[in-house]
């Protein structure tokens, strides 16, 4: 059985890309190829120009969270930013104080008296303080409370806008939605699309409530147009995908009085994307 198949996946440097698949799609072997922790059959692995398994060259160009982290239980949440400092790829130290300020972090501890929620902020300040060009996060916001989940997507922006490149691997689609400029969606180690938020978004069917006097518009055999459903006298409700000029002068012939679109989240995407693949 293979974990991955035929995975081509490009990330450009400078951009904040999603990696969103359900359990046992592929994200953690696509991780542990990147980290050097595994070797593929067959093909390749690289960090910026660098090969993924020359693990010493590769990991002075990354920094990588994981959804479980564990910490050294007997060093203070100081001892260990100042461990990860030395022996990692440089660290910003002011800022990596100023992430301390923001995420709320007791550095006085010892790892074995954090919780899970502060062992994961120790190790996404020591990533985003790193000087390193790649940030790889796995599940980075497991056990973080949502002030602390707006923390990091403001970390994630100030990363970005250092020129840094960001891979988040997550299952909070809310959290790829709002932070990543591309997704890709995985299932069962096959990609199955990369593309821009607002791209997916165009891809799939938004929907639409109307409001009317009069018989209504007529919608029948209008491109695009799906799911017509009558609303009482004066309401419709369908379903729209590609350009919305056709469904548009439909309703302009039409005594519209109100007109509401509403695209897909994300999750909506993601979920049709699951249920054409079982189809």
């Amino acid at each position: 059985m293979l974990a991955l198949d035929d995975l081509d996946l490009t990330v450009t440097a400078g951009e904040v890309f999603g990696f969103l698949g359900p359990n046992g799609a592929g994200k953690s072997t696509t991780i542990r190829l990147l980290l050097g922790m595994a070797r593929p059959t067959a093909g390749r692995a690289r960090i910026f120009d660098t090969d993924a398994g020359d693990v010493a060259r590769a990991h002075r160009l990354l920094a990588y969270v994981p959804a479980d982290v564990a910490l050294w239980p007997h060093l203070t949440g100081a001892e260990t930013l100042d461990l990860l400092a030395a022996t990692g790829p440089g660290v910003d130290r002011a800022y990596r104080d100023e992430l301390v300020r923001r995420f709320d972090l007791d550095l006085s501890k010892p790892g074995r008296a954090y919780s899970t929620g502060n062992r994961q902020k120790v190790a996404l300040v020591a990533a985003f303080a790193t000087r390193a060009p790649l940030l790889v996060l796995d599940e980075p916001t497991s056990g973080l409370d949502p002030l602390m989940e707006r923390e990091f997507r403001r970390a994630v922006a100030e990363a970005r806008d250092d020129g840094r490149t960001v891979f988040l691997s997550s299952h909070q689609l809310a959290e790829v939605e709002a932070v990543c400029d591309r997704v890709a969606i995985l299932r069962a180690g096959r990609l199955v699309d990369v593309a821009t938020v607002p791209d997916l978004r165009r891809l799939h069917r938004a929907e639409v409530l109307v409001r009317h006097t009069g018989d209504g518009p007529d919608l029948g055999g209008v491109a695009g147009v799906e799911d017509v459903a009558r609303e009482g006298e004066s309401m419709l409700r369908f379903t729209f995908t590609g350009p919305p000029g056709p469904a548009l002068r439909a309703l302009a012939a039409a005594e519209v009085t109100a007109l509401t679109v509403r695209e897909p989240t994300l999750e909506e995407i993601f979920l049709d994307y699951y249920g054409q693949a079982d189809r």
